[in-house]
């Protein structure tokens, strides 16, 4: 009898993110109505909203924004988070740009020492989380200091520009595809929407994507099941780390420079807008469409303020409440 029970409680990993991934329609189809009834909201106050050239900006303020969310999806999924996205990103950046910029080595060099030094701090992160038992708040607050103060020192707290490499930011604001010059379509934008595809299928057709979702539904129970939960754990954190290496080669292209001050507060809009999409802080639940919408919503709602000349002031006090909101309707959505 005890052997039915232990195998009745021990739910297969593949269910659990069977269940997890059939949860989230309904949350799905309302942030993509509230991002619709913005755009028709701010619209109808501002001429000026719904212009070709505006909605390549919103377009263009989500791209970052939406790549750090997007890797912070897969740790909000295990019933993680983390509070060094920003910083870590601002890290990549410096390190990109130290590489780059100063060291006069190849534009594609850069690139790999940012993604390399985001799956670092990625996995630092999953290590201190799994192995250390460290609280993943705790853990990641620390990381979040740890390359904040690396970024300040490494630039002498002084912004590094890529003077000796114009193509640097062609990364960002070029086009990697010739017939989207007349749309002026960012390359950063088409990176969002790639990457966006490529963790939409990890997470949903892969051994790492069902195994997030069980870790998150139930830990115990998939450790029980025979299953190196550690392990994938720390695969995880180094998978956002790797993801936000990304944002900070697209943002330090897009600025054409490393600012070792920038990055703090990000963290707060990339899992605002994974919450938004739906994502539960609770774990278990969550997808890379919900995401994106989510981290439109929170661009455009920064962009339509703007416009209506809202003071900057209570553009982060409308910022702060939708995203209690956000995380309240999450809490009802788990209790019912």
């Amino acid at each position: 009898m005890a052997n039915k029970s232990n195998a009745a409680a021990v739910t297969s990993p593949a269910k659990m993110a069977s269940r997890a991934r059939g949860v989230s329609a309904r949350q799905k189809l309302l942030a993509f109505s509230s991002l619709v009834l913005l755009i028709i909201v701010f619209s109808i106050l501002s001429p000026n909203f719904f212009q070709p050239y505006n909605l390549i900006a919103i377009m263009l303020a989500t791209a970052v924004n939406g790549v750090l969310a997007v890797g912070v999806t897969f740790v909000i999924i295990t019933g993680g988070i983390d509070l060094s996205v920003g910083t870590m990103m601002t890290f990549t950046a410096v390190m990109a740009a130290q590489t780059v910029a100063v060291w006069n080595l190849p534009v594609i060099v850069g690139v790999l020492v940012a993604l390399l030094v985001g799956t670092i701090c990625g996995l630092a992160s999953g290590v201190m989380v799994a192995k250390f038992r460290i609280p993943p708040f705790i853990a990641t607050l620390g990381m979040n200091m740890l390359t904040k103060g690396l970024s300040l020192i490494i630039a002498n707290s002084k912004p590094i520009y890529f003077t000796n490499a114009p193509s640097f930011s062609k990364i960002s604001m070029g086009t990697m595809f010739p017939f989207l010059e007349n749309f002026q379509i960012p390359n950063a934008v088409i990176i969002l929407f790639v990457l966006a595809i490529l963790a939409s299928f990890v997470l949903n057709n892969t051994i790492l994507g069902r195994y997030t979702f069980a870790i998150g539904s139930n830990e115990e129970a998939v450790r029980l099941s025979g299953i190196n939960t550690d392990r994938w754990k720390i695969a995880v954190y180094g998978v956002n780390g790797l993801i936000c290496g990304i944002a900070g080669i697209l943002i330090a292209s897009r600025l054409n420079s490393a600012q070792p001050g920038l990055g703090q507060g990000y963290e707060l809009d990339a899992i605002a807008a994974a919450v938004i999409g739906g994502t539960s802080l609770s774990g278990g639940e969550g997808t890379i469409l919900g995401t994106i919408i989510g981290a439109f919503i929170m661009s455009t709602l920064t962009n339509g303020l703007r416009i209506l000349s809202v003071p900057q002031e209570w553009q982060i006090v409308t910022t702060g409440i939708i995203i209690i909101f956000a995380v309240y309707m999450d809490m009802l959505r788990k209790r019912r």
